[in-house]
């Protein structure tokens, strides 16, 4: 410990320093470093054992690939015993074959021969039935007959009878009514002689009352009144039309205005939807993939790309974006139609993929996507000629072009796409929909997006899709934004020209409405001085006439005349109408008596026409059974000549034909092998020759095919088998008893490192037992804090309390004397934990005052003493005052020259 170190490590104030200080001091880092280094060394002897066995690995898959081929070498060798087997066994169930097929038509030739006699009976029975059948026909038609001769009779008179009642009644009928007028006009005259006696009473009263003078003022009144009030009337007539006629044309401005508040609205939210799809198109120009799905497409592909791990092949889609359109101005409505909600699918490997898919878009917020499971390992489809629409038209596969095979093979599996023609317009696609009767097609597509098609005899036409603005996979959108900002800019200007119009339309109506309360209040006021002049003028009327009323006494023996007229009158009527009443009783009585006859008759030809009526039934019931009967017995003859017969000798002539086909099928089985070896096998009765024979032909294919596939002996691909395996086997072990070295090694270790971690907490907490020791002499206490985790050490010092009550943490904060000695306390305490064969000091009390280098001298030579080892010590001061000991040996330099 030089004088150099010591004030470094005074007055260094960093405690990573002070700790590596302490942990070189000790050892530990030593120590430390080896076992870092064995951990390096482990590390790589355990990658090089992986790259070993990592070598082994293409050997292991060549053995896999050898013992692939043996297994296929072995099943080629069982194939050609099975192709063997299926042979014999083929020849002999085309013998069995032939022989069930005789057995069965035999037994159709019975089942035949029996038809007969039943057949015959069936036609012989039927024709006993007609036979019964006529017999009761012509029975039942002659008592029809006699029963309609006896019933006509009745007929006639039940139809004289209802004819005179419906008579007898419609003249009481006639004869009621006009009682009852003559009744009504009975009491009209005799309410008519009211009223004339009653005028008589008021003429006289009235006449006693006025005057002439008095009736003739009365009737000047009335005339001026009366000129006042059409004068008033026409006044009130003429502000009447004028308030009508206001009020009609306020209501024309105010549907005017309506109407061009809605023409403003519905061009606003045209303008708005054009914006939209402005937006919309910009946002596709600048990413095409947002065309198909709009923004949470993007979402889904970062989602998918977050989850890439996860796929055992990355999702295609969407579809549209990997498609490109030929001649997209023209076609491209009429592809949005035909596979536009395709083109926003995605395409996925296997289930797998499709679930955690559908996982992806739930995280992207993309609800309902269509999800698409296809092999992607499948090439292109290659559609034959005559699989093809036969037009020159083209179809939606032909214009859809893309690099990805798997997208134009989901087209066709998917959308059928090779089956939908496009057209130019309207007129072509009903010829060709229709008309041409085209094989293969499906549906037409127009240009400006009708679709038609034909199920059956329905023909359909669907008209274009309002809500289509354009398509999707268009060549470029520069001229439909183009366009579509020009009609927004129009449908502005026209939005501002329909609010001008607005505001003088709406400024010319409060004009009108302030016009019309004028006249309308002008109108009331004349109302009101009309009603006042009419009801003057009503009761001057009513005056008048009670004046007038008093009539001359000749206009009273008038009324008296028409009296006396009247009462002759009323005398007739009453005549006359009791004459009526008794025709009315009589016409009453004849229309009863002819009722009641009516009635007897009815109830007594009731019976007879029931009778006949049931006869007729019958007679159409056996009329029916004959018809039917004849029917049958057609139906049996000709099925015995058509059928049983026909069939009967077809099927004899096929028998002849098995029996000589079944020897010569026996012959060529005997041949091939004999019969006991085919029963020995098991038999093959029942098996099928025709699944036999198409099973020996694949399986003869598939031999042909291995055959090929390998030309190598398998003897000598076992011998190289096994040659492998033994040479892999020997490795195998060798890196396994590496393995095991290693894990050895790794515990041991392991068990260094925990053996290190205790010591280390051990060797810190002695460290602070003796530093604190040693600061004990001076009555000073102490404490040291490692930490090996964030390699740090600091050290804090409490002075005695008479002299300060307080710790200080930082060796700074202490006066030179007290630093000195602190740091010397902790070098013989690091001197403490460490084993060496010589030590020195070098000038380590110069910053001392006389007693603390007297108390460090004192302590570092007992330390000398009672640790044995062998100590120098060089110091600048006096050392007289260092304690006499035969093992301590004091030399001391001559003063330097002056």
């Amino acid at each position: 410990m030089s004088q150099d170190k010591s004030r470094e490590f005074l007055h260094s104030g960093n405690a990573k320093d002070k700790f590596k200080f302490f942990f070189k001091a000790t050892l530990l880092q030593q120590v430390d470093d080896l076992l870092k280094g064995i951990e390096k060394q482990l590390h790589d002897a355990k990658a090089l054992v992986n790259q070993l066995e990592e070598s082994l690995r293409p050997i292991l898959k060549e053995l896999d690939e050898l013992q692939e081929k043996i297994k296929s070498m072995e099943f080629v060798e069982e194939i050609l015993q099975q192709v063997q087997l299926l042979r014999k066994k083929l020849a002999w169930s085309w013998v069995y074959d032939a022989d069930r097929k005789l057995d069965a038509q035999h037994k159709l030739i019975e089942k035949l021969k029996g038809r007969i006699p039943s057949c015959q009976a069936r036609i012989d029975k039927q024709h006993h039935k007609m036979e019964e059948l006529g017999d009761k026909l012509s029975k039942k038609k002659s008592q029809i007959s006699n029963m309609i001769e006896r019933t006509s009779e009745v007929r006639s008179m039940k139809e004289d009878l209802k004819q005179n009642l419906s008579m007898a009644v419609k003249e009481r009928l006639e004869l009621e009514s006009e009682q009852n007028r003559r009744t009504r006009q009975i009491q009209k005259m005799v309410e008519r002689v009211k009223l004339l006696e009653q005028q008589i009473h008021d003429l006289h009263e009235q006449y006693m009352k006025n005057t002439q003078a008095e009736e003739n003022e009365m009737e000047e009144k009335l005339k001026k009144l009366q000129v006042e009030v059409d004068e008033v009337n026409a006044n009130y007539q003429r502000l009447k039309e004028e308030e009508d006629e206001m009020a009609q044309r306020i209501a024309m401005l105010e549907n005017e205005i309506v109407k061009i508040t809605n023409q403003i609205e519905d061009v606003e939210r045209t303008h708005r939807n054009i914006s939209s799809r402005i937006r919309e198109l910009q946002m596709h120009q600048r990413n095409k993939v947002t065309a198909f799905g709009g923004g949470r497409v993007a979402s889904l592909l970062q989602a998918i790309e977050r989850h890439q791990h996860k796929f055992s092949s990355p999702p295609i889609g969407p579809i549209g974006a990997h498609v490109k359109l030929e001649d997209g101005e023209m076609w491209s409505i009429a592809i949005e139609n035909a596979v536009g909600r395709v083109l926003n699918a995605f395409i996925v490997t296997d289930h797998k993929d499709a679930r955690i898919l559908r996982a992806c878009a739930r995280e992207a917020n993309y609800n309902h996507l269509q999800i698409i499971i296809y092999d992607f390992s499948r090439p292109r489809i290659d559609i034959p000629r005559h699989m093809l629409p036969q037009t020159n038209h083209p179809t939606v596969f032909s214009v859809m072009d893309s690099d990805n095979p798997t997208v134009l093979n989901a087209l066709v599996d998917v959308a059928s796409a090779e089956r939908q023609v496009l057209v130019k317009d309207y007129d072509i696609g009903k010829i060709v929909a229709f008309d041409q009767r085209i094989s293969n097609l499906k549906e037409v597509y127009t240009s400006d997006g009708y679709k038609m098609f034909s199920r059956g005899s329905a023909q359909t036409i669907l008209p274009p899709n309002k809500n289509l603005r354009g398509g999707r996979l268009c060549g470029s959108f520069d001229n439909e934004i183009k366009n579509l900002e020009r009609d927004a800019l129009e449908a502005k200007e026209n939005v501002q020209k329909g609010r001008g119009v607005k505001r003088g339309k709406e400024e010319d109506l409060r004009n009108l409405r302030d016009m019309l309360g004028s006249v309308k209040r002008r109108r009331i006021h004349v109302e009101r001085q009309l009603r006042t002049k009419e009801f003057e003028l009503e009761d001057m009327k009513k005056m008048l006439a009670s004046e007038a009323s008093a009539a001359p006494a000749s206009t009273v023996d008038e009324l008296h005349r028409e009296i006396s007229k009247l009462h002759d009158e009323i005398q007739e009527k009453e005549t006359l109408r009791e004459e009526l009443q008794k025709k009315v009783n009589e016409a009453g009585t004849k229309a009863k008596e002819l009722k009641m006859s009516f009635e007897n008759l009815c109830e007594s030809a009731k019976s007879e026409i029931d009778a006949l009526a049931e006869a007729e039934s019958e007679l159409m019931m056996i009329e029916k059974d004959l018809h039917e009967a004849e029917a049958e017995k057609k139906y049996y003859e000709e099925q015995m000549h058509s059928k049983v017969l026909a069939e009967l000798g077809n099927a004899e002539a096929e028998c002849r034909d098995l029996e000589r086909s079944c020897k010569e099928s026996h012959r060529k089985a005997s041949i091939i092998c004999p019969e006991s070896e085919i029963q020995a096998l098991g038999g093959c009765k029942e098996s099928d020759p025709e699944q036999l024979s198409a099973q020996l032909s694949r399986l003869k294919q598939r031999l042909e095919r291995e055959s090929q596939r390998f030309p190598e002996s398998i003897d000598d691909l076992r011998m190289l088998c096994e040659k492998k395996e033994r040479k892999i086997s020997r490795k195998q072990q060798t890196y396994k008893a590496f393995r095991e070295k290693l894990e050895a090694c790794e515990k041991a270790l392991e068990l260094r490192w925990s053996k290190f971690q205790r010591n280390a907490t051990l060797l810190k907490r002695q460290l602070t037992w003796q530093f604190n020791g040693h600061l004990k002499k001076k009555g000073i206490s102490g404490q040291i804090k490692v930490s090996y985790e964030e390699q740090t050490l600091s050290v804090e010092v409490k002075m005695p309390q008479d002299a300060s009550s307080s710790s200080v943490r930082d060796t700074r904060g202490l006066s030179g004397g007290e630093r000195s000695f602190s740091t010397l306390c902790f070098a013989l305490a690091l001197h403490e934990m460490t084993e060496a064969p010589f030590r020195a000091m070098d000038e380590f009390d110069v910053f001392m005052d006389a007693v603390s280098r007297k108390i460090s001298l004192d302590a570092i030579v007992d330390f000398a003493l009672s640790h044995g080892s062998q100590w120098i010590f060089i110091t600048p001061h006096d050392i007289s005052m260092v304690k006499h000991d035969e093992r301590i040996k004091k030399q001391q330099m001559a003063a330097p020259r002056g």
